[in-house]
């Protein structure tokens, strides 16, 4: 928990975009808690899904910033422990619907048996759709993975990023969002991690919706995978 407060107090510095802005916002703070709770007469198991982001736009430049923590439990055996921390930007130069990205990423996993992962590059990314209220791009790139497993082995190595994204809005109403990662290692043959997010909201008030998120993780090199459904709720403000 200590670790998660001052990291959080680190990413509290940049932002993440995860809807649209207007031609005045310039900035996008956002809190969602969701999770799920089950209990029979001999079963209990909870999880417990929180992210805190933060966005800064400029008007060719995106700075994102995402931390999250999976927490869960089965029959009082620990079943997540799951930590992310994520900064990335965007910028918005060059030939139409193309823009550049970075991107910095630390994880760590109980359930992934992920003891610590640093991963840093960069790329290039096509936008198919880019309205006000819904886009979608594709983007590549090549990032730098220094990571460190339970079972007490290192390694590094570079892979290639592919990433869909999208998001849509109808009516101001409804949000659907997806972040779709595939990266395979380019010297480790049968080493890659998939990432996939899709958020459903549903707007109750102009600063608070009903979330369910569907998240599938896979760290091949370790044979691990998690699949989490989770709902509750999230606040976000523009500024």
């Amino acid at each position: 928990m200590k670790k998660f407060l001052l990291l959080i107090f680190f990413t509290s510095i940049f932002i993440h975009a995860s809807a649209q802005y207007s031609d005045s916002t310039n900035y996008h703070i956002m809190l969602s808690s969701t999770g799920s709770i089950n209990r029979t007469n001999d079963q209990r198991a909870y999880l417990l899904n929180n992210g805190l982001n933060f966005g800064m736009k400029k008007e060719t430049f995106v700075l994102n910033s995402t931390t999250s923590w999976l927490y869960g439990k089965q029959n009082k055996s620990l079943s997540n422990n799951d930590f992310s921390s994520t900064l990335n930007f965007n910028l918005f130069k060059g030939p139409a619907h193309f823009y550049y990205w970075g991107l910095l990423n630390y994880n760590t996993s109980y359930s992934l048996k992920l003891k610590n992962q640093l991963l840093a590059g960069g790329g290039i990314a096509y936008s198919f759709l880019d309205e006000p209220n819904s886009y979608i791009n594709l983007s590549n790139g090549i990032l730098f993975d220094q990571s460190s497993l339970v079972i007490g082995k290192s390694y590094n190595t570079l892979r290639n990023s592919l990433r869909l994204q999208f998001h849509f809005q109808v009516k101001e109403i409804l949000t659907i969002d997806g972040s779709h990662f595939l990266q395979n290692s380019f010297s480790r043959g049968g080493d890659y991690i998939i990432r996939s997010s899709t958020t459903i909201g549903l707007r109750l008030r102009k600063w608070i919706s009903l979330t369910t998120s569907l998240n599938y993780n896979r760290l091949n090199i370790t044979s691990r995978e998690n699949l989490n459904f989770t709902y509750g709720l999230s606040l976000d403000k523009y500024f």
